[in-house]
């Protein structure tokens, strides 16, 4: 799964300075905020992040007509403009609507100064093939809420 290309690559340039966008990644309080698809609730009391390389991340995400998911991440290596991490995407054992079943990915997102006022995110993700579409989707819609997010 983790070999060769990867299912999902975004290229997306926000309009923020890097420590800012590394913020939003990595401080619960600001990936409360924007995480996830549009209709999507992320309670701040069900983030855990410890960002030690070695360490973990875990959320859980509520969805108005599906199942609670449990997204459990460990940090493989965290340097200054980049992180990387496993995670285990795990839900309830039933078929979530629209056929979404829990899978296993790993990511790898980096942080890039486009001057002073800009940062590049480059996104890449290996994922079960089925899961790349509506995985792709939900990155738009969770790319745009923080767009929205760092505006304010």
């Amino acid at each position: 799964m983790c070999g060769g290309s990867p299912q999902v690559s975004i290229t997306r340039l926000v309009n923020a300075p890097r420590s800012v966008v590394y913020q939003a990644f990595t401080n619960p309080d600001h990936f409360a905020l924007w995480w996830g698809p549009f209709d999507n609730v992320l309670p701040r009391e069900e983030i855990t992040f410890d960002l030690r390389s070695g360490g973990s991340m875990q959320w859980k995400e509520f969805f108005p007509s599906e199942p609670a998911v449990w997204t459990i991440g460990r940090i493989e290596l965290k340097t200054s403009i980049k992180r990387y991490f496993s995670m285990a995407k795990c839900g309830l054992l039933e078929t979530f609507q629209g056929g979404f079943q829990p899978f296993v990915t790993r990511m790898q997102i980096a942080f890039y100064d486009q001057g002073d006022l800009a940062t590049r995110l480059e996104i890449f993700q290996w994922l079960p093939e089925s899961s790349a579409a509506p995985t792709e989707g939900g990155w738009s819609e969770a790319l745009e809420k923080l767009d929205a997010a760092l505006k304010i």
